[in-house]
């Protein structure tokens, strides 16, 4: 894959739960993380909208510059790092917004932005779903119970709220 054609390239990390029947092309990229061939993110968002996956936005958009040309090497450097910064947020893809090849002072580097997105089944954002292991019907419809259940206590009015108004 070119550095120059890569804007819009989804990453996404292995053993991600996708809905049944839905079929990728990917490719090695880095130690954990494949890259979609011949789909961009517009692409995969579509297709998972269609067997109704969800394909959120995790946070703002992250950058890292790297020593280098538009080079697939660089590329994967620059990803690492990217990668290295946000350890400890869970998410299972990412996509890659720009890349950009700089010069200063004679000296050559590559910049590159990327948004963090979640695949998941659930509606609701549920980060890590990835390590439940899911026999059908049961872990994700619980955690799934668990979270509509915590949306709707935290704004359902009680009659101790009640009796105070």
């Amino acid at each position: 894959m070119s550095a120059k054609s890569s804007s819009g390239t989804v990453l996404i990390r292995e053993n991600t739960l996708l809905p049944l029947g839905f079929t990728l092309e990917t490719e090695a990229f880095l130690p954990g993380w494949t890259i979609v061939r011949e789909l961009d993110a517009h692409a995969v968002g579509r297709k998972l909208e269609e067997a109704r996956w969800q394909f959120f936005y995790l946070a703002r958009e992250t950058k890292a510059m790297v020593l280098g040309r538009e080079k697939p090497e660089a590329l994967r450097r620059a990803v690492k790092h990217i990668l290295a910064k946000r350890k400890g947020q869970k998410c299972n893809s990412l996509e890659i917004t720009s890349v950009a090849s700089k010069s200063f002072l004679g000296v050559t580097f590559l910049s590159v932005a990327v948004n963090f997105r979640h695949i998941q089944e659930s509606l609701y954002l549920i980060p890590g779903m990835e390590t439940v292991a899911r026999t059908p019907g049961t872990a994700v419809s619980s955690i799934e119970q668990k979270s509509k259940e915590r949306l709707t206590l935290v704004g359902a009015p009680t009659k101790d709220r009640v009796a105070q108004a």
